[in-house]
């Protein structure tokens, strides 16, 4: 279902409301959706150009941001009939130099996402070749482009957007007339791409890519982009003037471009973060909240002292006129904030919680704590995780994943060479032990990065994830018993790419809910990559609470949702805060440290250089800061929780 924000004949707030936007932006609650839609929409076209016996021109892109929408074609071929034998693609890019068989290709990944499972004839695929010689680029990326214009050009153009603003590979700097090349990937979009290469240094640098021009001939261009992580530049595509160091900001040329945002990618939209300024609003208590805090935020002045004359000089004389003074819509807004701190997250025992945010009752609440990799329970909420416990609530930690892909090859030779060298002291020694570490030394000294690791690895991998969590948990109070390793099947592919949730997933999830019947549910809800574990494993919860919601004793189960280890809800999305003593602060460090294959250089660090201690706490003293800049009470960090409603 989309967020309706479209205008209606005569609505002038909502046409006031998009008024800086120079693209089309069509917001959704969720990106699987809105890939069903833009699926449905190439699949009349295909149809349609069937009929007239014609050839349809499809141009693909890569990455996370299209792979619900190939999902969807894949299925519609399937399920539904829908035949790809007169399409003929063209690929945006394709790292350079690359093997077509390493799984960091994007032949690989097209193959594993759409062509493999539909019908399209080979020789209608085109993606350009990673493996050409130097000198003979030049005239490859020409023919490509002949190849297009021999085929009428591209009639339906796939599009997402990288945190560079760049489309295709077109890195900033690059300019409109650019035609199909050779280019050097920016800085950023090569940390970016790390999450898909296993060292940092097997990044490619290079790229061939279509150019814009090429881009801009398409006849019809859908630009999709999902997570927090995109906010930013979505604003400046569709807001910013056009400049060759936002590339993206040429489509505002384009005369049919549709642009496809979930919610977390439209937040720094002008009509989505501050409204106020764009046109009247309809004034909820959550957007005053919301304005209320940008306001105080943005002038430095903490809520209760702000004035009439402020509320006007920044665009919010309509709070004014519906409140009648800045005094009461001070108190209004101080006293929710004030109602989200809480000392006590399971709920406080024989006290009256009309304004706190969790139940007094039962005062010993059953509490699942789940956790997408092996240390996000640690990293994102492990000061409130000590606070259940030491407050007396029956807590259940559950690691969704084994977390094995994020274990450095040479961590795992450590472990092998240990546990053979422990045989030999103990005269445990067998030939098949001794076998088998041959066999799993054998493959770390000779592996390449394109190669997946193989079971006897990925086993030993795991089980230092497993040991390190186990760790972990005990360090915050737990007995093994109420520590459960849920090993769900999507992740375990060996690859950066995972398989999307499947009902068997769901089913681990359910089994534990139904056997502990908990009062509480906490769930990574950092979902700054769409596509990523946490988003995978905060679906498999939602599904198994929606197969579960037939049950009563479900009615008395919260679920709060925990950010922190790559982004922090804002203060007006908060709605239980948590704070953290220092000596707190330190035992939630040490429980951190409990893992060492995360310590120093994690393989998938993302863009943040620091250890994921240092972002924990820095985020969680950040969140102290805001509410004390806003007048509140002064803690040393805090930890903030979101409710989800199911």
């Amino acid at each position: 279902m989309t967020q309706n924000l479209e205008p209606k004949p005569g609505s002038h707030i909502k046409f006031l409301l998009k008024s800086l936007e120079k693209l089309p932006v069509r917001i959704w609650d969720n990106d699987v959706e809105c890939s069903q839609h833009i699926a449905r929409s190439i699949a009349l076209s295909i149809r349609q150009k069937q009929q007239e016996g014609e050839t349809i021109v499809l141009g693909l892109a890569t990455g996370s941001s299209p792979i619900n929408l190939y999902r969807e074609l894949v299925r519609l071929h399937k399920e539904e009939g829908l035949s790809f034998s007169n399409v003929v693609t063209f690929n945006l890019d394709e790292y350079f130099p690359i093997n077509p068989e390493a799984q960091q290709s994007y032949v690989r990944f097209m193959n594993d996402y759409l062509f493999d499972h539909i019908d399209i004839p080979k020789a209608n695929i085109h993606i350009p070749d990673g493996t050409l010689k130097l000198d003979e680029i030049p005239a490859y990326c020409e023919q490509y482009e002949k190849k297009i214009r021999s085929f009428g050009g591209i009639d339906i153009q796939i599009l997402g957007i990288g945190r560079t603003g760049h489309v295709g590979f077109n890195e900033p700097g690059s300019w409109i007339d650019s035609k199909t090349r050779l280019v050097r990937l920016d800085s950023l979009t090569m940390r970016d791409a790390r999450k898909d290469f296993f060292r940092e240094e097997d990044v490619p640098y290079r790229a061939i890519t279509m150019g814009i021009d090429t881009i801009m001939n398409a006849k019809t261009i859908y630009i999709m982009a999902w997570g927090q992580h995109k906010a930013e530049i979505v604003r400046r595509a569709v807001e910013g003037e056009i400049s060759v160091s936002v590339p993206c900001t040429f489509l505002q040329k384009h005369p049919n471009v549709r642009f496809y945002v979930d919610q977390a990618a439209s937040e720094q939209l002008t009509r989505v973060n501050t409204p106020w300024l764009v046109g009247m609003c309809e004034w909820t208590d959550d957007l005053t909240a919301k304005a209320v805090i940008w306001l105080s935020q943005k002038i430095g002045v903490p809520i209760l002292k702000l004035t009439d004359e402020e509320y006007n000089e920044h665009g919010l004389s309509e709070l004014i006129l519906k409140f009648k003074t800045a005094y009461d819509i001070n108190i209004q807004v101080f006293n929710r904030l004030q109602h989200t701190i809480t000392g006590w997250p399971g709920g406080k025992p024989n006290a009256d919680d009309t304004t706190r945010p969790e139940r007094a009752k039962p005062p010993k609440k059953r509490v699942i704590l789940f956790s997408p990799h092996p240390d996000d329970d640690v990293i994102s909420m492990g000061g409130t995780f000590l606070r259940l416990v030491d407050q007396g609530h029956d807590v259940h930690v559950a690691y969704q994943t084994s977390g094995n892909i994020a274990v450095h090859d040479h961590d795992a030779l450590r472990y092998a060479e240990f546990y053979q060298e422990f045989n030999e002291a103990l005269g445990f020694k067998t030939e098949e032990s001794e076998k088998l570490i041959k066999k799993i030394n054998k493959f770390i000294q000779k592996k390449i990065y394109t190669e997946v690791d193989n079971k006897e690895v990925r086993h030993i991998k795991a089980l230092i994830r497993r040991g390190e969590a186990r760790a972990g948990a005990r360090y915050c109070g737990l007995s093994d018993d109420h520590i459960h390793f849920l090993n769900l099947p999507f992740y375990e592919t060996g690859k950066t790419r995972k398989n999307p949730v499947s009902q068997k997933d769901i089913d681990i999830i359910k089994s534990l809910i139904e056997d502990i019947k908990p009062h509480q549910i906490y769930a990574a809800g950092d979902l700054a990559d769409p596509h990523g574990t946490h988003r995978v494993c905060l679906d498999s919860i939602l599904g198994a609470l929606t197969q579960l919601k037939s049950n009563s004793w479900l009615d008395d189960c919260w679920l709060w949702l925990y950010r922190g280890a790559w982004h922090e809800w804002s203060i007006d999305e908060i709605q239980m805060s948590v704070p953290i003593s220092p000596s707190e602060l330190l035992r939630k460090r040490r429980a951190i440290f409990m893992h060492q294959s995360q310590k120093d250089r994690p393989p998938f660090p993302g863009e943040d250089d620091r250890e994921f201690w240092q972002r924990a706490e820095e985020r969680n003293r950040d969140t102290a800061r805001k509410y004390r800049a806003l007048g509140l009470a002064e803690y040393e960090a805090m930890e903030a929780f979101r409710r989800w409603i199911f």
